[in-house]
């Protein structure tokens, strides 16, 4: 009988915590559209105003012209406080406002490229790289989907 009992009492709480964990999309949250893809980049404490001022004149320039055609809406670096290695030291984040929008367009992208590389040559790009390389670590780069909480 008693573990009858216990057997009951582990079903009834497996069944409420399983029911409480079930959010429902629309309902309990509402994904929100695009997407932020992030990189994540372990960067030698010594060294990370030289890759922002790298970053600014690479990145930035790429970016704005990602945002003017309309392929990102928006952009953040963020630097984290403090420093433990392996884990990322800065993070870069660009908003793409569709999820079509990563759909290859073979006309639209070497027009991009050539957009970009005349800003900021290819072989710039190259060399600014190579630099990095002494310092640098890529930790993740992944697409997260923002949501908006339900209240």
């Amino acid at each position: 009988m008693r573990m009858k009992l216990i057997g009951a009492a582990c079903a009834l709480v497996l069944g409420s915590v399983s029911t409480a964990a079930m959010a429902e999309a629309y309902v309990d949250y509402t994904p929100q559209k695009g997407h932020w893809t992030i990189n994540a980049i372990e960067v030698d404490p010594n060294h990370v105003d030289d890759y922002l001022t790298g970053l600014k004149s690479s990145q930035v320039t790429a970016f704005e012209v990602l945002k003017k055609r309309g392929l990102i809406d928006d952009y953040k670096f963020l630097v984290r406080k403090g420093y433990m290695k392996g884990a990322p030291t800065v993070l870069i984040m660009t908003h793409v406002p569709s999820d079509g929008l990563d759909d290859p367009d073979q006309a639209r992208d070497q027009m991009i490229d050539k957009e970009i590389y005349a800003a900021f040559s290819k072989e710039k790009g190259e060399a600014m790289v190579k630099g990095y390389e002494k310092y640098r670590t890529f930790i993740d780069n992944g697409d997260w989907k923002a949501i908006d909480m339900k209240k």
